[in-house]
């Protein structure tokens, strides 16, 4: 009997183990309360690549870091847009927003300078692998074949869940947003983002 269950628990150490290696473990979503991960990556301000860092950002007031599946295409379109129309009000509550997706910078540096939705009022940051988004829980989906964006290309990159973190100046998270979780519209995550930073 002793023999079984050893063999038994083996047997399950070993499939969890294979799960985990295999990163098909699931994360743990961040909520309010927990402390942000600060991050540097590649990211595009009006057509022009710079280097963000979450911790220079957070030295100069509460950030609005917000998740997307992808540049150019509707949802993702319609919540740039409303961000770059509130940025103003944003930028008098104190608050950076950046944008994170996977798509390359190349695909970013025109997103951030179209006059339809970042419109260069704020940063898109690139996140190609999905690290980024790893150490916020969120899981990134794989490319989907035949998907293409509202210009007509291909996309050929991950998505990663459409997620808004509001974290305050102490770099401790103060809100989030789902659309999985709680079905709000895009543009709904930038009404609701405003609103927390304001009271911030």
């Amino acid at each position: 009997m002793f023999k079984k269950f050893y063999c038994q628990s083996f047997l399950i150490f070993s499939f969890s183990l294979l799960i985990a290696r295999s990163g098909l473990a699931q994360s743990k979503l961040l909520s309010k309360g927990d402390v942000a991960p600060v991050f540097a990556t590649k990211a595009s301000l009006a057509g022009s690549e710079f280097d963000f860092s979450l911790k220079n950002a957070l030295a100069k007031g509460p950030v609005v870091v917000y998740f997307y599946p992808s540049a150019y295409t509707g949802g993702c379109d319609a919540e740039a847009h409303a961000f770059a129309e509130l940025k103003d009000k944003f930028t008098a509550a104190g608050a950076t927003i950046i944008g994170v997706s996977a798509d390359d910078i190349q695909r970013l540096n025109a997103f951030s300078s179209d006059p339809q939705y970042c419109a260069g009022k704020f940063p898109v940051a690139s996140d190609p692998g999905g690290e980024i988004a790893a150490k916020y829980g969120l899981i990134m989906s794989g490319p989907k074949p035949g998907i293409k964006d509202l210009r007509g290309q291909d996309l050929t990159h991950g998505f990663i869940p459409r997620t808004t973190f509001v974290i305050d100046k102490e770099g401790k998270i103060a809100a989030v947003f789902s659309s999985e979780i709680s079905h709000i519209s895009p543009t709904d995550h930038v009404e609701k983002s405003l609103e927390i930073v304001k009271g911030l």
